[in-house]
């Protein structure tokens, strides 16, 4: 497997309201470059921003807040965390994803799902009954756009005939990255792993552990499929907030944001929402990284041993959080945590 990298992800959340936190999407969009520079400083690997089209979000177009922080970092990777492949156009994409690699040198990152927010279908013309074909298919077109310069493309349902069409920019990278995100169903992990592509899995629920299985079926069919083990790379993403001496009752402060965010979303899904006990299991063995540096650092540990993963993203806030909470659980992160971990895991 490739070396064990780490990074922070986000959805840019702008908050629900005045009582639990809000900000205008400008501040959010001014805080994530503040996020990015500082995540470079501190040695992170990576840095993604999810796309989404709704208001407590501010992250439609991830690919352009990364390109405003590509001449002002020097080393971290920059994607998104994850591009709604699904009702995106694959040619687009790679134009966009290209010229990122361009203006970073070489650091971007395409991380492509089928979105677990649905607001872009409608938004830009497709039928939610396509859901699982627009994936696959777009999907297939992207990787063919990175194979080749001129493309020859057969045309389906959901993308265009193309004859011999020259796709540019090309990216700096010989196969601009893409990786596949997951939410835990075996078809899409089978999938990542016969083609070969890097796989995320975010993990929203239970104990990561419990995701196992699903890193093992990835490894089979990966190794299954003749590719080298050498370059294989599976993440996990979970949501998290890291703090010292300084901040002693973050967990309690967390929980009203997000319980607020979480409620919000659970309203849109039919979700029963849990009351505070749930949240604080959560906290204590669950999805949820919040709490002290030294605490955090042992689960990334017993995540990582246990599961047999490379690469681990904290999805930093989760939910709107005052700006200093965010920086210094990156700062933790990166110049604390990252460290001890690899010299914890090379004894």
């Amino acid at each position: 497997m490739k070396p064990l990298t780490f990074g922070v992800i986000t959805f840019l959340e702008s908050g629900i309201d005045i009582e639990s936190g809000q900000i205008s999407h400008k501040e959010r969009l001014d805080r994530a470059i503040d996020e990015i520079v500082l995540a470079d400083k501190v040695g992170l690997d990576f840095y993604g921003i999810g796309e989404h089209h709704r208001s407590d979000y501010a992250a439609s177009s991830p690919q352009m807040i990364l390109a405003a922080a590509a001449k002002l970092t020097n080393h971290i990777h920059l994607g998104s965390a994850v591009t709604v492949l699904s009702s995106s156009d694959p040619v687009r994409i790679y134009e966009e994803f290209s010229t990122l690699d361009i203006l970073s040198n070489g650091r971007a990152e395409i991380m492509a799902g089928r979105g677990s927010f649905i607001e872009s279908f409608p938004l830009f013309g497709y039928d939610l009954d396509d859901y699982h074909s627009l994936f696959s298919e777009k999907l297939e077109m992207l990787l063919a756009i990175r194979k080749d310069e001129f493309l020859s493309w057969p045309g389906s349902k959901h993308t265009p005939k193309l004859a011999g069409v020259g796709i540019y920019p090309r990216s700096i990278q010989k196969h601009l990255k893409v990786s596949i995100a997951v939410g835990g169903t075996q078809s899409s992990v089978i999938r990542a792993a016969k083609l070969g592509l890097p796989l995320v899995i975010a993990i929203l629920g239970g104990s990561p552990i419990r995701f196992k299985p699903f890193v093992d079926l990835y490894k089979h069919y990966y190794l299954e499929a003749g590719h080298d083990e050498g370059q294989m790379e599976i993440a996990v993403a979970l949501h998290g907030l890291i703090t010292d001496a300084d901040a002693p009752d973050l967990i309690e402060r967390y929980y009203a944001p997000h319980h607020a965010s979480f409620s919000k979303i659970g309203s849109e899904r039919g979700w029963s929402m849990g009351h505070k006990n749930e949240y604080l299991n959560k906290v204590k063995d669950g999805p949820l990284f919040v709490g002290h540096v030294e605490a955090i650092e042992k689960r990334i540990i017993d995540v990582l041993k246990g599961l047999g993963v490379n690469r681990f993203l904290l999805q930093t806030p989760g939910s709107l959080m005052p700006h200093a909470d965010v920086l210094k659980t990156i700062e933790l992160f990166g110049s604390v945590i990252v460290p001890n971990i690899k010299k914890n895991l090379s004894k």
